[in-house]
C-alpha cells in the first residue's frame, strides 16, 4: 500500500475502489488462519494405502471415504473391480506369446540331457576311490604324529623326573644329608645345623640358605609338574622332598634364631652390619617359602618370651623397674601438625585416628608424654615396653615389611584378590586375607601384640581392668590407650596396624575393658549430685557468684555435670555416644525442674496469697494489718524478680557455654559429630534443639518479670484519680505548671531492676542489654492501659458531678451565681491541664528507657484521651 494517499479523480471522487481494495486485503488477512480446504475427491487406484495394506481394515477405509455417500463408493468399487480386470486381461494378452513359445523351445532337450548323464557315473566312482587313498594316508600320518607326540611328552617326562633327581642329590649336598635309603625306614635323622658345608666355609650361611631355598622351590615346581603326570617316581622320593624341606626349615630357623641373638647383644658396628644382612637374607628366604609364621615363632622365642618373662610378671607393678638403656638419639621427625590440632583439653589422644607417617621416619610418639609424665607404675612398665619395641623389634619390622612389599609387588595376584596400592605401598585386600589368610610378615599383631597383649591380660588382668575404682580405671585406660597408639606409631605400615587391630588377642583386649561398668559408676555420680540439688525444690541463689559465673547453684551443678562428661578425668571415647545421651537428659532435666519449680509456682503465687487470705480470715486466727500484708507481698514480688531474673541468666549462660563447648570440644571428641541419622538429624542439631528448647523458658520466666513490675508501676499510678479533689482543695488557683510528683515513681520499679537509677538493689541489670527495652516496653504498655482506665473513670465522676449541680441549680439557686460557673470551669481546666503535664512527663520517662512511643496503641489513646479540650464522655 502507498504511503502517499492518491488524488481522487473525477471519475470516483469518494476513492470507493480503494476503499474496497483495502477491506478486501484486510479481510483476507485476518481470516488468513481461518480457511479451510474443501474434501478432495482421490480416486480408487493401486496407490490408494488402504488397499495395498497387508491387512485390510474395512473399518479405516470406510472412515477415509466418509464423505462419500455408500451408493457412490459401492459404484466406485464397482468401476475399481472392471478396471482390475481389464488390466489382467492386457497383461496375460502380453505375455501369452512368450508362453505359448516355451513349449516349442523345450523340444530335443530330454536326450541331450541324457547323454550329459552318461560319464557322471564313472566320474564319481573315480573320486571315490581319490578320497578312499587319501583318507588311509592320512590316517597314517595322524598314528605317526601321535606316536612322535607321544614320545616328545616321554622324553619330556623323563629329562622333569631327571632334573627332580638332579636337584634332589643337589640339595642334599648342599645340605649335608646323606641319601642312604636305611633313613627312609629309620625316620628322618636332622643334621647338625652347625656343621658347614665345605662350599659355604668361604662364603655366607645365610646367602648359602638362600641358594637352597631357591633351588628347592625349583623342585617343588618340578615335583608338582610330575605330580600331575601321575609319577610314581615323586611318591617314592616324598620323604626325601620332607627331609630337604625338614632340613632347611631346622638350619634357617637355628641361623635366623642365632642372628637375632647377635642383634640384641652389644656387638660393633661391622658385626651389627653383618648381622643385619644376614637377617635380611633369612627374612627373604622365609618369604620365598612362604614360612611366614615359622620366622615369627623364632622371633616370639628368642626374643620376645624372655623379655616378657623377666618384665610382665604377677608382682611387676609394685617391684621396681630396671630400666633398659636409651638408645642412642637420633634426629626425630617432628609431630605432624594435624595431631596436635585435632587434641582437646578434654581428651589426651583421639583413638582410631591417627596414622603414623611413614614417609618421614619414626620419631617419638605424639602420646608418649603420657606415660612419661604419669607416675603411674603400669606408665613406667608400657615406657619399658616401648623402649625395647622400639630399640630391638623396630628395625626387624621395617626389614620384614619391605621383604613382604618386594614380593608381593613381584608376585601376580592370585584368584582370591589382588593387589592393591595403598598409602604408597602394595597391600592386599581384605578379602584374600580372611579367605586365605595373610600372606607376608606380621610381625606387630602376630608377634609384639599376641605376647605382650596376652601378657597383660594373663598377668596385670586384675590390676588394669579393674573397674570398680573408676579414677584408677580411667587412669588405667587412659595409659593402655596411649600404650597402644605409640605402639602403633612404631608399626612399619597402616596395613600392619589394621592387622593388629584385627587380631583375635586386641579384639579380647579390648573386651576386657568393662566400660559399661565405668559408665554406671561415672552416671551415679554425675546424676547423683544434680538430682541431690534438685530436690531442694526451690531456686538456691549461688553465694560466688560473680565468680562462678551462674548465679543458681542448680545451674551451676548442671553445667558441671555437663563439662564433667567431657573431662579428661571421665571422658573415654569408646563412650562418647553414651556421654553425648547424658548431656541431653542432663539439659532436658533441667528444664523440667524450671518448668516444675519456678515457673509454675511463681505463676500460681498471686492465686495463692488470695486463698490464704481468704482462710485465715474465716479461721480465727487474727488477719495481719495491710501493712504487714504488703511488706510481705512485697518481700515475694522481691525473691520473685530475684530468682527469675537469675534463672534467666542462667539459662543464657548455659546456652553460650553448651555450644561453645560443642563448637571447642565435643564436635572433635564425639565420632560422626556431623553425620545425620535415618530421620536427618545430626548431633548439633540435637544440640541446639535442647538448647533452645530450655531457652523457651525465658518467655514464661519474662511474662511474670513483667507481671511484677507492671504490678508495681501500676501501684504508682493510683494517685491520679485523687489529682482533681486535690486542684479543688487547693487554695491556690493557679494552673499547674509541671508534673505531678507521683509520675516519676511510675517506671521506677522497672529502672530499679535494671539498675538504670543507681539506687537500689538492681537484680535484672545482667539483663540490661537485651531486655531493657522489651521489658519496659510491656510494663509501660500495662501502665498506659490503666492511666487510661484512670482517666475515663475521672471523666464519668466529672459528669456525674457536673449532672448534680446542674440539677441542683434548676431545683433551687437562690445562692447560685456566674462566679460559681466560672470558677468551676477553671477547676476543669486545671484538671485536664494537669493531666496533659503528667502525661508529657510520662512520656519522656518512657522515651529514656528507649521505648519506642509510637509503636504503643495505647499512648496513642492516652494522648489523644488528654489532648482534646474537653473530656469526652465515658
Amino acid at each position: 500500500m502507498s504511503l502517499v494517499s492518491p488524488q481522487p479523480s473525477s471519475a470516483d471522487p469518494f476513492q470507493l475502489e480503494r476503499l474496497a481494495e483495502e477491506l478486501v486485503s484486510r479481510e483476507t488477512f485476518n481470516n488468513e488462519d481461518a480457511v479451510h480446504d474443501l474434501p478432495e475427491y482421490v480416486p480408487l487406484s493401486h496407490d490408494n494405502p488402504y488397499l495395498t495394506a497387508e491387512t485390510f481394515d474395512v473399518e479405516e477405509f470406510l472412515l477415509s471415504r466418509s464423505h462419500t455417500s455408500l451408493q457412490d463408493l459401492k459404484a466406485e468399487l464397482r468401476d475399481y473391480l472392471s478396471s482390475l480386470k481389464e488390466e489382467l486381461v492386457q497383461l496375460i494378452n502380453d505375455d501369452y506369446e512368450s508362453f505359448i513359445s516355451l513349449s516349442t523351445d523345450l523340444k530335443g532337450e530330454d536326450v541331450r540331457l541324457a547323454s550329459l548323464q552318461a560319464p557322471l557315473a564313472g566320474l564319481k566312482q573315480e573320486i571315490q576311490i581319490s578320497k578312499a587313498d587319501l583318507r588311509a594316508i592320512q590316517t597314517t600320518l595322524e598314528e605317526k604324529l601321535r606316536k612322535r607326540a607321544a614320545l616328545r611328552e616321554e622324553k619330556a617326562l623323563l629329562h622333569l623326573l631327571l632334573k627332580i633327581s638332579e636337584s634332589v642329590l643337589r640339595l642334599e649336598t648342599l645340605l649335608l644329608i646323606s641319601s642312604s635309603d636305611s633313613s627312609e625306614m629309620d625316620g628322618i635323622q636332622p643334621v647338625n645345623p652347625n656343621q658347614e658345608h665345605p662350599e659355604e666355609r668361604e662364603g655366607n650361611r645365610a646367602k648359602h640358605l638362600s641358594r637352597v631355598a631357591a633351588e628347592y622351590t625349583q623342585l617343588l615346581y618340578h615335583a608338582n609338574k610330575a605330580r600331575t603326570e601321575r609319577c610314581l617316581f615323586v611318591d617314592e622320593i616324598q620323604w626325601r622332598i620332607d627331609r630337604i624341606q625338614s632340613t632347611i626349615s631346622s638350619d634357617l630357623d637355628h641361623l635366623f634364631g642365632t642372628t637375632l641373638v647377635l642383634l640384641t647383644e652389644k656387638k660393633g658396628e661391622s658385626e651389627k652390619s653383618k648381622a643385619i644382612t644376614d637377617l635380611t637374607e633369612c627374612l627373604k628366604t622365609y618369604d620365598m617359602l612362604g614360612l611366614w609364621r615359622d620366622a615369627e615363632d623364632v622371633m616370639r622365642r628368642e626374643v620376645v618370651r624372655p623379655f616378657i618373662k623377666k618384665t610382665i610378671f604377677s608382682g611387676t607393678l609394685s617391684a621396681p623397674h630396671s630400666p633398659l638403656l636409651p638408645h642412642t638419639p637420633a634426629p626425630q621427625a617432628k609431630t605432624p601438625a594435624f595431631i596436635s590440632s585435632t587434641r582437646t583439653p578434654y581428651t589426651p589422644f583421639t583413638s582410631r585416628v591417627f596414622h603414623p607417617p611413614h614417609s618421614q621416619g619414626k620419631g617419638t610418639s605424639p602420646y608418649a608424654y603420657i606415660l612419661d609424665e604419669s607416675k603411674d607404675p603400669l606408665a613406667a612398665l608400657y615406657s619399658q615396653i616401648l623402649r625395647f619395641v622400639e630399640r630391638e623389634l623396630s628395625g626387624i619390622m621395617d626389614i620384614a615389611e619391605k621383604v613382604s612389599l618386594k614380593s608381593l609387588s613381584s608376585r601376580k595376584p592370585d584368584k582370591g584378590g589382588s593387589f592393591t596400592p595403598r598409602s604408597g605401598i602394595l597391600v592386599k585386600t581384605l578379602n584374600e586375607s580372611e579367605s586365605e589368610g595373610t600372606r607376608g610378615f606380621e610381625l606387630l599383631g602376630n608377634v609384639v601384640w599376641e605376647e605382650f597383649g596376652r601378657a597383660i591380660m594373663d598377668e596385670l588382668g586384675n590390676f588394669v581392668f579393674a573397674s570398680g575404682r573408676p579414677n584408677e580405671f580411667k587412669q588405667h585406660h587412659e595409659i593402655t590407650q596411649a600404650f597402644i597408639r605409640s605402639l602403633e606409631f612404631l608399626a612399619p605400615s597402616v596395613y600392619s596396624i589394621e592387622n593388629m587391630r584385627r587380631h583375635p588377642i586386641y579384639v579380647a583386649f579390648e573386651n576386657r575393658w568393662q566400660l559399661s561398668v565405668y559408665f554406671q559408676i561415672r552416671w551415679k555420680e554425675i546424676v547423683g549430685k544434680v538430682e541431690e540439688s534438685l530436690a531442694e525444690g526451690e531456686v538456691d541463689l549461688s553465694e560466688n557468684y560473680p565468680t562462678n559465673s551462674f548465679q543458681t547453684t542448680q545451674a551451676s551443678d548442671i553445667w558441671i555435670a555437663i563439662t564433667a562428661c567431657w573431662s579428661a578425668e571421665v571422658f573415654i571415647p569408646e563412650l562418647s555416644h553414651r556421654f553425648w545421651k547424658l548431656t541431653l537428659q542432663l539439659l532436658s532435666r533441667y528444664k523440667r525442674w524450671l518448668e516444675e519449680t519456678v515457673i509454675t509456682s511463681h505463676s500460681t503465687r498471686p492465686s495463692t496469697i488470695v486463698n490464704e487470705k481468704i482462710s485465715a480470715s474465716r479461721s480465727s486466727t487474727p488477719v495481719p494489718t495491710p501493712d504487714s500484708t504488703s511488706n510481705e507481698n512485697a518481700a515475694a514480688d522481691d525473691a520473685t524478680l530475684r530468682t527469675c531474673a537469675a534463672v534467666i541468666t542462667d539459662i543464657q549462660t548455659i546456652q553460650r557455654s553448651t555450644m561453645t563447648l560443642w563448637n571447642e570440644e565435643i564436635s572433635m571428641m564425639l565420632p560422626g559429630a556431623h553425620a545425620e541419622d535415618d530421620d536427618g538429624v545430626s548431633a548439633e542439631l540435637a544440640l541446639r534443639r535442647a538448647v533452645d528448647s530450655l531457652a523457651g523458658l525465658v518467655t514464661p520466666l519474662s511474662k511474670i518479670i513483667v507481671s511484677v513490675l507492671s504490678r508495681r508501676a501500676c501501684d504508682a499510678l493510683l494517685p491520679v484519680r485523687s489529682i482533681p479533689s486535690q486542684l479543688r482543695a487547693m487554695s491556690n488557683k493557679r494552673p499547674p505548671s509541671e508534673a505531678s510528683p507521683f509520675v516519676a515513681t511510675i517506671m521506677r520499679p522497672v529502672k530499679a531492676f535494671f539498675g538504670v537509677t543507681g539506687t537500689g538493689e538492681s537484680v535484672g541489670v545482667s539483663l540490661k542489654n537485651e531486655f531493657l527495652v522489651q521489658y519496659s516496653s510491656e510494663v509501660f504498655e500495662e501502665v498506659c492501659q490503666k492511666y487510661v482506665s484512670y482517666i475515663t473513670a475521672i471523666k464519668k465522676a466529672e459528669d456525674s458531678l457536673k449532672r448534680f449541680k446542674i440539677g441542683k441549680k434548676k431545683t433551687f439557686s437562690l445562692f447560685g451565681s456566674k462566679d460559681d460557673e466560672n470558677h468551676e470551669s477553671r477547676d476543669e481546666e486545671r484538671i485536664r491541664l494537669q493531666l496533659m503535664l503528667d502525661v508529657e512527663a510520662f512520656e519522656k520517662d518512657g522515651q529514656s528507657l528507649g521505648i519506642n512511643l509510637e509503636d504503643s496503641p495505647s499512648f496513642k489513646s492516652l494522648s489523644e484521651l488528654v489532648e482534646v479540650s474537653e473530656l469526652p464522655e465515658a
